[in-house]
């Protein structure tokens, strides 16, 4: 099986890890990660990424010159791609840029030029409800009346686009997996020593952007109900929400408990995971963001829950978005916005090393059984095989 997966996703070579695992599944197959050879990602990488060619056997990066280096719906690749289609003849195309995307559009169409009869397959996040307008109506309705399998990164973005008219075979599945070699659970001591973590000290974690629909707000107030116990705060990242953060703990007098680390390497994370009891996602759904077609924002997986999960820690979260359905029966789950009921779970396993035991264990064999690089990258083979049969 001959598997051309396109995404500017595949850059970060850490994110290459689940199309490497695809590759080893069977002798026969071959993946292509097609890139675009120059991207901007923004944010706290505001530069041009060069993309590198690589050969792995089985698994290569492949970059192409590319239209558009900063918006995923706009990237095009330039005619070099044509030269890589007649010679590779895949038997998926896989674009993961989202329903309404050109790219996606332009490798529909090139496969149809060349007569190569590949399975059209897309992947996507987006979880809100939308209304197109001309011309990206007739993009989106192009896109899907081609489509052969739709993979969703969570259940909502499948429903909606059901209700755009998508009636053919889907999945719900993760974009990447989790490194069960990196994520996995360690003691750190010298770690614990460093940020002045007592061993009798219970700590509520928490890792991504300082921003207010993350909730994290909502985290700290939940808090303040529960100085009778021993307890820190870890809180892993950077925002612009840092200094009311630090003033909200100041004025709910509990500002010695919070622990704030800035911008740490994500191949430390697992470090900072294994320091916690319980990692909390709070996140809350918003009106704030806008785009052409859509007003909101939910959460959309919580990567950050897969990977305590696999370092061994009980995890905690709002029921924003797809935040239940990737914690199942692994975890604590509240209603988003509710300071009290959350401070109601925090104080369940404060008072009950047990249950922390217990949701600690079904996070890990959850992880390892859904979450892992092998595990998304057989379920993924598994429904190209249905695809093609």
């Amino acid at each position: 099986m001959k598997i051309l997966v396109a995404s500017h996703t595949y850059i970060v070579d850490l994110n290459c890890q689940k199309l490497r695992e695809l590759s080893r599944l069977d002798k026969n197959i071959q993946v292509i990660a097609l890139v675009p050879k120059r991207w901007r990602p923004g944010g706290v990488q505001n530069k041009i990424i060069e993309s590198q060619l690589k050969d792995e056997g089985n698994f290569k990066i492949i970059p192409v010159d590319n239209f558009s280096e900063n918006n995923q719906g706009l990237l095009t690749f330039k005619t070099e791609i044509i030269k890589l289609f007649k010679e590779f003849k895949p038997d998926i195309i896989q674009v993961e840029q989202g329903a309404k995307s050109l790219g996606y559009a332009q490798l529909i169409t090139l496969n149809k030029l060349l007569g190569l009869k590949a399975k059209n397959v897309f992947f996507t996040w987006w979880n809100i409800p939308y209304k197109n307008k001309f011309p990206i109506s007739l993009l989106e309705q192009y896109n899907l009346k081609n489509t052969h399998g739709l993979i969703a990164g969570n259940q909502d973005g499948l429903n909606i686009l059901r209700d755009h008219g998508y009636q053919d075979k889907a999945i719900v599945l993760p974009q990447l997996g989790i490194d069960e070699k990196l994520f996995t659970p360690k003691q750190q001591p010298e770690l614990a020593t460093q940020l002045k973590i007592q061993s009798d000290e219970f700590v509520i974690g928490f890792v991504g952007r300082f921003v207010k629909e993350k909730g994290i707000l909502t985290l700290i107030k939940s808090l303040a109900s529960l100085q009778e116990f021993s307890w820190k705060l870890l809180l892993l990242g950077r925002g612009e929400l840092k200094e009311q953060i630090e003033t909200t703990a100041r004025e709910l007098g509990i500002k010695n408990r919070l622990i704030l680390i800035e911008s740490v390497p994500h191949e430390q994370v697992p470090n900072y995971l294994n320091l916690m009891d319980t990692l909390v996602l709070p996140s809350e759904t918003t009106d704030k963001f806008k785009t052409l077609t859509a007003v909101g924002w939910k959460e959309q997986f919580g990567h950050v829950l897969i990977e305590a999960m696999a370092s061994g820690v009980a995890v905690v979260g709002s029921d924003s978005g797809e935040i239940p359905h990737v914690i199942g029966d692994a975890g604590l789950i509240f209603p988003e916005g509710n300071i009290e009921a959350l401070g109601n779970c925090l104080g369940q396993l404060m008072a009950n090393p047990d249950l922390v035991k217990d949701l600690a264990n079904k996070g890990y064999t959850r992880a390892m059984e859904k979450y892992t690089n092998k595990a998304v990258a057989q379920k993924q083979l598994a429904f190209y095989q249905e695809l093609l049969n």
